[in-house]
């Protein structure tokens, strides 16, 4: 049986790893799903993607499609797709912030674009969202520069500074900034029972609670969490409450079959925590600490969506992150999020506007680094065809 082989680039944004496609290159899309299911080598009920690109966690398991820009404000179009590790299921309702960070330094090392100077700015329109952000970013010789001083957490070494500004990221998933009006409200959960919740949309839609009001103390790591199959069965019921109340699911089965949307996480003050890699963090240096849920897997560090949605919601007055943020950060500057990986600093700019809240901006931080550049080779099996 032969394979299809894609030109395709294998690339590092923040904290997350995926493949690099133009969407020039790409079957019709009714193929796209089975296309990138074979690629990543999903399902896998072993959880490891052995037969495939990908590494067996949400945050290596994503394809990111590149295309010439549909509006006038953008200099490329960028579509994501989260590929699901056990599940033949392939989702396109939400952006990866961290693989954002790869899609200008991809347009312009592939020709798309160019730049005659020593640093240069990509204005990308996010189809999944409808929304353009602007990468800013250093160049060496023609193509994006990958050494520098910057270290994000999650990420060993250090890189060349990225800056991500995601303008108006208001109603990205539901095209209102609070899909209920509120900024805080009690949600009815089947087998939890009534819990206050902030359901926020912001970059990507999220439902935030305190970690109190699930038993827990804010400080779990990934495992502990995804070992606490209690804990794990809460936060998918309220995710799926929550995205019936946004507006984004009419039922129950139709919100667990939209796996990424709304994010589920979990948030308290700013406390003593520790790292995936045992460093200690002080309380005395974060504002607030959280834990998030991606695609049914605790996240590692914190999907960037997550976290710009984190920082608006920061400082919407009276919202449950709002409440735990450290008081003297509410009002301006970066917001210091404790997570897996380390500290996340995210700044988030909100203004009141005729009387409703309204997000300006949002913006970090990343490095990226294109790590391998070929031909991916797909079995023609799994699109159906015969040889």
């Amino acid at each position: 049986m032969k394979q299809v082989k894609i030109p395709a680039v294998f690339m590092r944004g923040g904290t997350s790893k995926g493949l690099m496609i133009h969407k020039k290159d790409l079957p019709d899309r009714a193929l796209w799903d089975k296309l990138f299911l074979g690629a990543l080598g999903s399902p896998d009920p072993y959880l490891r993607q052995l037969d495939g690109m990908g590494g067996g966690l949400s945050s290596l398991s994503k394809v990111c499609i590149i295309g010439p820009p549909t509006r006038p404000d953008a200099d490329v179009d960028y579509t994501f797709a989260q590929i699901l590790v056990d599940k033949a299921h392939v989702d396109y309702s939400a952006l990866c912030g961290n693989m954002t960070a790869a899609v200008g330094p991809f347009a312009l090392d592939e020709g798309m674009l160019s730049a005659s100077g020593t640093s240069t700015s990509v204005r990308i329109h996010n189809t999944n969202t409808n929304k353009v952000i602007v990468a800013h970013f250093p160049v060496e010789d023609g193509v994006a520069a990958v050494d520098g001083a910057l270290e994000i957490p999650g990420v060993a070494g250090t890189g060349a500074p990225l800056r991500l500004d995601f303008l108006d990221p208001g109603g990205a998933s539901t095209g209102k900034l609070l899909p209920t009006g509120k900024v805080i409200e009690w949600l009815d959960v089947p087998g939890v029972g009534e819990i206050e919740a902030s359901l926020i949309d912001a970059s990507n839609a999220c439902v935030f609670v305190r970690a109190k009001d699930l038993g827990i103390s804010g400080r779990e790591l990934p495992d502990e969490i995804d070992k606490n199959r209690e804990l794990m069965a809460k936060l998918s019921a309220i995710r799926v409450a929550a995205s019936i109340r946004m507006g984004l699911a009419k039922t129950e089965a139709e919100a667990l079959k939209k796996t990424t949307v709304p994010f589920v996480a979990f948030v308290t003050g700013p406390m003593d925590t520790q790292t995936l890699s045992a460093a200690k963090v002080p309380g005395t240096e974060v504002d607030l600490v959280a834990r998030a849920i991606s695609n049914g897997q605790p996240h590692r560090a914190l999907p960037l969506g997550v976290s710009m949605c984190m920082a608006a919601a920061s400082r919407l007055t009276g919202s449950v992150v709002h409440q735990a943020t450290r008081q003297e950060a509410r009002d301006s500057g970066d917001i210091r999020i404790a997570m897996p990986s380390g500290v996340l600093r995210v700044a988030a700019e909100v203004a009141q506007e005729n009387g409703a809240w309204k997000v300006l901006r949002g913006g970090f931080y990343r490095t990226q680094r294109r790590l391998f550049e070929g031909k991916l080779l797909v079995r023609a099996s799994a699109l159906g065809e015969v040889s």
